[in-house]
């Protein structure tokens, strides 16, 4: 049997070592930035023909879908990308394949419905009327409206939302002990992976549960505000809102920060 001296021993451990570390640093990178790979999909469309969706939506984002910066430009999503309320806020830029009847421009769609009737075995996109108008050689919108479904490949993109910064909408409901909070016009990534707040006197930040679609909720009190809040996303980019919400917060209003990513 072949014996290792001490340095011969101490060089294979650094070795594995500096291995080790190199690939944790290439995977974190990896998961750093978005999948911007294209892949392939299906599309149809709801609600009205050069509409908005549906007024709001399962994640909750209510008369923005039907506004600028959205105004149309949304999407319900299968299972897989609606990921039980977890995929709210992400961007897609979708493109259709048939280009007989369809423009090569992409479309770009923000994650806001839910599409239960969806196929679970593929990437189905429900977009809205408007929206999957927009994919159309101009001129054949209305064609293209009846061909129902589509074949396209997607990808994911950074969300942009031109001035706004990112706000906080407290939810219907809330009070000093049942506090509920979405995000919006999360630029970047645009879905939220965990959420913490922090209140007025205290160091800790204290984590928020999913409630559903893009609300958040924390169940503890007395809540004393202004409220700190600290957001991350699915690829680990995190953002700290200080003192965003004020101590004299009222439900069913947004609160503004300076902040964007």
């Amino acid at each position: 049997m072949q014996h290792h001296g001490p340095s011969a021993v101490f060089f294979l451990l650094s070795s594995c070592f500096s291995f080790a570390l190199v690939y944790a640093q290439e995977h974190s990178a990896r998961r750093s930035v978005l999948d911007q790979r294209w892949f392939p999909g299906h599309a149809t469309w709801y609600g009205e023909p050069e509409g908005d969706g549906s007024n709001g939506g399962a994640c909750g984002y209510g008369k923005l879908v039907n506004s600028k910066p959205m105004k149309g430009r949304v999407s319900a999503g299968a299972p897989v990308l609606f990921q039980k309320g977890k995929g709210c806020g992400a961007c897609y830029k979708v493109k259709c394949l048939d280009h007989t009847i369809c423009s090569k421009r992409a479309v770009t769609v923000t994650i806001t419905d839910e599409c239960p009737g969806c196929r679970t075995d593929k990437t189905h996109f429900d977009l809205s009327g408007a929206a999957f108008g927009r994919l159309a050689l101009p001129g054949q919108h209305n064609q293209l409206r009846n061909r129902g479904e589509l074949p396209i490949s997607y990808r994911r993109t950074p969300c942009k939302y031109g001035g706004k910064t990112l706000g906080f909408h407290v939810n219907e409901g809330s009070s000093a002990y049942w506090l509920s909070l979405m995000v919006v016009y999360a630029g970047g990534d645009g879905d939220i992976a965990s959420m913490h707040i922090q209140q007025a006197g205290s160091s800790e930040w204290m984590q928020m549960k999913h409630l559903w679609g893009a609300y958040w909720v924390i169940i503890k009190g007395p809540l004393k505000g202004p409220f700190s809040v600290k957001i991350s996303t699915s690829t680990g980019k995190s953002l700290t809102a200080k003192n965003v919400i004020p101590s004299n917060w009222t439900p069913n209003a947004t609160y503004n920060s300076h902040s964007k990513f």
